[in-house]
C-alpha cells in the first residue's frame, strides 16, 4: 500500500492514503502520541494482505500508550485477528464504503457535499503544504487515515488539525458505535488522543447528530467529481 503523502513529490496512492517516509518520533515531544497517530492510520486502511503487520505493529507501539489509548487500541487488533480476513474486509466495506453517516472524510460532517466543503478542503490542503507536504492529486485530504499519518510526521500542525476537526471525529466514533463497527474501538483510541470536547464542540456534535450535514451536492471539484460517494476511497477492491 503507497502512501499520498510526501515531501515535494508523491507517487499515486491505493485505497487508503499512508505517509511513505517516516520520521525519527523520539526527537518529538510526546512521542506516544505521534507513535498512536501513525498506528490508527495504518489501522484504518482496507484490509488487505498488509494489513496482518499492521496488527503486529500496534501490539508493539501500544507498550508505549496510556491506558486510555492503549485498551481500545488492544481492543480492536484482538478482534482483526481473530476474524477470518474475508469477514473483516467485508465489515470495512459495510461500515465505511456503503454508510454515508460512517464517513471517514472529516469536513463531511459540517459541510456535506456543498461549496463550503471545498473550501475547507482547501484549507486542509494548505495545511499540509505549509507543513512541507503534499497530497497526489485526486486524493481528498480530510480523510481521516491522511490527517492521522499527517500528525504522526507533523505532531504539532497535526494535532490543531484534528482538533479543528474534533466534532467531525466524535460523530464516526458514535455512528460507528451505533452500527457496532469494530472500528469503533479504533475511534475511541483515536478520541482519546485528543483534547476532551468544548462547549462548542459539544453543541456541533449535538446539531450535527440531529440534522446530518447540508446536502447541496456541489462544489467539491477539483478533488472530486460530483458523484464521488463519501466512503469510496476508504477501502473496498475497485
Amino acid at each position: 500500500m503507497k502512501s499520498t503523502l510526501k515531501p515535494a513529490a508523491r507517487t499515486s496512492g491505493a485505497r487508503t492514503p499512508r505517509l511513505r517516509a517516516l520520521r525519527d518520533l523520539r526527537a518529538r515531544p510526546e512521542p506516544w502520541r505521534a507513535a498512536a497517530w501513525q498506528v490508527q492510520s495504518l489501522l484504518l486502511a482496507y484490509p488487505d494482505d498488509a494489513f496482518t503487520p499492521h496488527l503486529a505493529l500496534a501490539r508493539r507501539v501500544a507498550e508505549v500508550l496510556p491506558d486510555r489509548v492503549r485498551d481500545p487500541l488492544l481492543g480492536f487488533t484482538a478482534h482483526a485477528e481473530r476474524s477470518a480476513p474475508a469477514e473483516l474486509a467485508a465489515a470495512y466495506v459495510a461500515a465505511f464504503d456503503h454508510q454515508r453517516r460512517c464517513c471517514p472524510y472529516l469536513t463531511y460532517y459540517a459541510h456535506g457535499d456543498t461549496r463550503r466543503r471545498g473550501i475547507a478542503l482547501l484549507r486542509v490542503k494548505r495545511a499540509y503544504a505549509a507543513a512541507g507536504w503534499r497530497l497526489d492529486d485526486g486524493e481528498l485530504p480530510d480523510h481521516l487515515a491522511v490527517v492521522l499519518e499527517f500528525a504522526a510526521a507533523e505532531p504539532l500542525a497535526g494535532h490543531r488539525l484534528l482538533t479543528e476537526h474534533r466534532a467531525g471525529v466524535e460523530l464516526l466514533r458514535l455512528a460507528l458505535r451505533e452500527e457496532r463497527s469494530p472500528w469503533a474501538a479504533l475511534l475511541d483510541s483515536v478520541s482519546a488522543t485528543l483534547p476532551g470536547l468544548a462547549g462548542d464542540e459539544r453543541a456541533a456534535v449535538a446539531r450535527l447528530a440531529a440534522e446530518g450535514p447540508p446536502e447541496e451536492h456541489v462544489g467539491l471539484d477539483p478533488y472530486a467529481p460530483p458523484s464521488f460517494p463519501p466512503g469510496a476511497a476508504a477501502g473496498g477492491p475497485r
